[in-house]
């Protein structure tokens, strides 16, 4: 016994490069006790649990991990051999294997359930009302809840033209909604609008809305912002809600825009030492010097890249934060294949903005903090679409002020 506990505690020593240290455990020396304990109680299971199907040593390590993973935090995964065939180990951007642009959602999952992290505009799911924070529950009638994100997201995979009934659960109505999807081919831009307030009283106020963090993110914005800066911009709001983030090389891109040529603007923290990377920084160069105000909205929905440049105004000085905490996505994974045909996505570090703060499981939280309600989260996205709003949908946005744009707009008058 002693010599298998022996294999098991140093096995973990060849993930290590050699040399590399990682400061040790103050528990280091249970670690015996631990694993003899483990293997004690999975041997009684073995010989007393009358289901012999369920015993194997394969299945009851591999679910020992799975709960192992598990209890670490949200984005730390272990991957059975099933669901390592669905996974690109050569993607470099966790996230984005698990967009289907097809129907136009992101999937994400949080207390072993797969939800919505983004609905873009404009596509099959926004056109029949689903939301961000909508959990899967069926596909076609086929009941996905027991399954991991990556079981998920392959049984909602489609070819343009197909057809899919998904059942969600929307906790915010605490109800289940049935709704019918067509896959299409969509085109998604990074920054939907940016236009001047003038309906608000605010003519030289600009309005940028980015959507998701995209590679053309920061381009984009740019080019905007030449635009409105020729037409007498005095000020910005850039609105980050419900934007779930994606590049990080793009949000520091987004940063150099606002921030002076080599700015620390990103860090990472972690005790192994592939944690220890340098800063990221804004380029060394900057085209065009920025000093007007800047206001970032934020809600619940804010994940990741947002945070981080919602992070990095804030502790600079150089924007004032307004809207709801944000999600609390700002953690650095890596997946990597394991023996038995498996594999893990482990969080090794944390990001952190200037100040080292870190939004991990935290989010940022606003210099003005606004109360958003469910009704005004599903204001937020007719607004969104609403060149394609029917007459209806454009009558209520008219009786509804945007309570958060309203504080944006309090906040800029107020300087």
């Amino acid at each position: 016994m002693r010599t298998i506990l022996s294999a098991l505690l140093l096995g973990y020593s060849g993930i290590m490069a050699p040399g590399e240290e990682v400061p040790p455990l103050p528990d280091r020396d249970e670690g015996y006790q631990h694993v003899e304990r483990f293997i004690k109680i999975m041997e009684e299971v073995r010989t007393r649990h009358p289901d012999a199907d369920k015993v194997s040593y394969e299945r009851l390590v591999n679910h020992a991990l799975e709960g192992m993973f598990a209890s670490l935090d949200t984005f730390s995964t272990f991957y059975h051999p099933e669901t390592v065939q669905h996974l690109d180990f050569s993607n470099p951007e966790i996230e984005e294997q698990f967009t289907l642009p097809s129907l136009g959602i992101s999937l994400a999952e949080r207390d072993d359930t797969v939800y919505l992290a983004s609905v873009r505009e404009h596509s099959p799911a926004s056109r029949v009302g689903l939301r961000v924070g909508d959990v899967i529950q069926q596909a076609n009638k086929e009941d996905l809840s027991p399954l991991d994100l990556p079981a998920v997201y392959t049984a909602l995979q489609g070819q343009a033209g197909e057809s899919l009934a998904l059942t969600i659960y929307r906790k915010s109505a605490r109800r289940t909604l049935t709704v019918d999807l067509l896959h299409a081919v969509i085109k998604q831009e990074a920054l939907p609008e940016a236009f001047f307030l003038e309906q608000y009283d605010a003519p030289k106020v600009a309005y940028a809305r980015l959507s998701e963090f995209t590679a053309t993110a920061a381009r984009e914005l740019e080019v905007a912002l030449d635009d409105l800066e020729d037409k007498g911009l005095t000020s910005l709001i850039l609105d980050l809600r419900g934007n779930p983030g994606g590049l990080l090389r793009v949000s520091v891109d987004l940063l150099g825009l606002f921030l002076p040529p080599n700015t620390e603007v990103v860090t990472t923290q972690g005790r192994a030492p592939d944690a220890r990377q340098p800063a990221l920084r804004t380029a060394e160069r900057q085209r065009v010097e920025r000093k007007y105000p800047i206001v970032v909205l934020l809600d619940r929905n804010s994940a990741s890249a947002s945070e981080l440049v919602a992070g990095a105004l804030q502790d600079l000085k150089r924007a004032t934060v307004i809207g709801e905490t944000s999600f609390g996505k700002g953690s650095v994974q890596n997946i990597e294949r394991r023996t038995g045909g498996t594999a893990v996505r482990l969080t090794f570090a944390t990001y952190h903005t200037p100040s080292g703060k870190t939004p991990h499981e935290i989010g940022i939280t606003p210099d003005i903090q606004v109360e958003i309600n469910d009704e005004d989260l599903a204001n937020f996205e007719r607004f969104k679409v609403r060149s394609s709003a029917p007459p209806e949908t454009q009558a209520m946005l008219d009786k509804w002020t945007d309570p958060v744009l309203k504080a944006a707009l309090t906040h800029l008058k107020s300087l």
